[in-house]
């Protein structure tokens, strides 16, 4: 049975309208019972898009029905380790890819901490409301199949 609309867009916990940092939501899991939170599971859907998976550059598929699932927790032998499991689950993929990313805790009492911000190092380009991609090597590509390339005519062309 499909969930009621509500007069904001949502059905059920999950907001229609897609944002980049997406809709999230959580929940803390007592794995063994000792009464302590030990993993925290995340689920994020309605993405804005176009967007990559990595530095590679191979896009979501354009359907926006992509989920990202989570599950961040320490290390039960060693509490300085944090894993964060992350599985994306999307039409552009063959079956789910699931990447596991490790932290370690700075021993050092004063750490210097590196803060990356993530339009420092966002490779897309939107012209005429058409999403691009800024490759590798600094060249604009296309992020679908077939895609036109973009209006050039105000742009003067140069004798190489």
């Amino acid at each position: 049975m499909p969930a009621a609309s509500s007069p904001t867009g949502a059905i059920g916990r999950w907001t229609r309208t897609p944002s980049f940092a997406g809709y999230s939501i959580g929940k803390w899991i007592d794995v063994d019972g000792d009464g302590r939170y030990d993993v925290l599971e995340v689920e994020t859907r309605n993405l804005k898009g176009p967007r990559t998976y990595d530095a590679s550059g191979i896009p979501f598929h354009a359907d926006g029905q992509t989920v990202i699932k989570e599950r961040i927790y320490a290390d039960k032998a060693d509490p300085s380790l944090l894993y964060d499991e992350i599985t994306s689950i999307d039409h552009a993929l063959t079956s789910p890819w699931t990447v596991l990313h490790r932290y370690s805790r700075s021993r050092d009492p004063r750490p210097v901490w590196r803060e990356s911000v993530c339009a420092d190092d966002n490779n897309h380009v939107e012209i005429a409301k058409e999403g691009y991609m800024r490759s590798a090597d600094g060249l604009l590509m296309p992020t679908r199949k077939n895609q036109p390339p973009p209006d050039l005519r105000y742009f003067n062309r140069t004798p190489k």
